[in-house]
């Protein structure tokens, strides 16, 4: 079997689509209105033929691509009228995550024949934890009411697991990415809290609990390999500092006030990040659009929307 496979090696059946559009716009999207509004009047061919079929095509049709903007960056609200469809996304995304973690997983096991025993075995700790994971989110799904393959598949984590160095590839999973889940989870916890739904936070409060020590197996692995090795230390951060951006979706996942997914800090700390770390990570984290800005673009690119499709219409008479 090959090494270092790339993501879009991965094997999926005919269920899934595949699309990184959003994640790539949003990791570098500044916090000016007139500049969202342009990159997605230009992408909305794109991203309507992306959501076509899926339950995202009727706010498409009511909203145009600006729906992205308000849907995935609100907090999840049980007043919201979209908060079921938003529940429904959010669960497939972390889904999609949990399998693609046990990919990740399984791919350093393989990719690093020469790695330290205990670091094998804490990789395939981690591929039963996220085996596991995946069962449980595809339940969870099933409980909200959503299924397996409703949207597009994002292989922006598997991106991550493609570094040819064990040092950054745990900085970039177990540290970024596993940290994000910290805070995504938490989050829900908090939403089923709000709901009165036992089932959604015992099960999510089950699998925080094992994304914590993932993270402390990235937390002292990059301290293990990059032991005297001050550049190699100073890559990883770099590396980390990176997925943290692209996967603060434009300040989506943020220390702002106004963010959608706070920061969860005292999993983290529990979790073997530091203040220096986590202050770092506000600071990274808050590189993007506000709310404020977001909401204002969706209802100029709702404007402009809306102008497309009286000017098709009465093209076709």
């Amino acid at each position: 079997m090959k090494r270092f496979m790339s993501h879009d090696e991965l094997a999926r059946d005919q269920r899934f689509l595949r699309q990184n559009l959003l994640f790539d716009v949003m990791a570098k999207m500044p916090d000016d209105v007139d500049t969202v509004v342009e990159s997605f009047d230009k992408l909305a061919p794109m991203i309507e033929v992306g959501i076509r079929g899926t339950p995202f095509e009727p706010l498409f049709e009511a909203y145009g691509p600006g729906f992205l903007l308000t849907l995935l960056n609100e907090p999840l609200n049980p007043d919201d009228p979209h908060v079921t469809l938003r529940v429904k996304a959010r669960m497939h995304g972390i889904f999609m995550g949990e399998l693609q973690a046990l990919e990740a997983a399984g791919r350093s096991l393989w990719d690093f024949p020469e790695a330290p025993w205990e670091f094998k075995m804490n990789m395939a700790r981690q591929c039963w934890d996220e085996a596991r994971h995946t069962q449980i989110y595809e339940k969870l799904l099933d409980h909200v009411g959503g299924y397996v393959g409703m949207f597009p598949e994002s292989t922006f984590l598997f991106e991550a697991a493609c570094v040819d160095d064990p040092a950054m590839r745990v900085a970039g999973v177990n540290r970024g990415l596993e940290g994000l889940a910290c805070d995504v989870f938490r989050d829900m916890i908090s939403y089923a809290e709000k709901i009165g739904d036992d089932v959604m936070k015992q099960a999510i409060d089950y699998v925080l609990a094992d994304e914590l020590t993932h993270v402390r197996f990235g937390s002292e692995w990059v301290k293990e390999f990059t032991k005297g090795d001050a550049e190699r230390q100073a890559a990883c951060k770099e590396f980390q500092r990176e997925v943290d951006r692209r996967f603060s979706i434009g300040g989506t996942r943020s220390g702002r006030e106004d963010a959608a997914i706070p920061i969860a800090v005292q999993d983290r700390k529990e979790a073997g990040f530091t203040d220096e770390e986590i202050e770092e990570l506000y600071q990274v984290s808050s590189m993007g659009p506000t709310r404020q800005t977001l909401r204002k673009a969706a209802l100029i690119l709702r404007e402009h929307h809306q102008a497309r499709r009286l000017a098709q219409a009465e093209a076709q008479g």
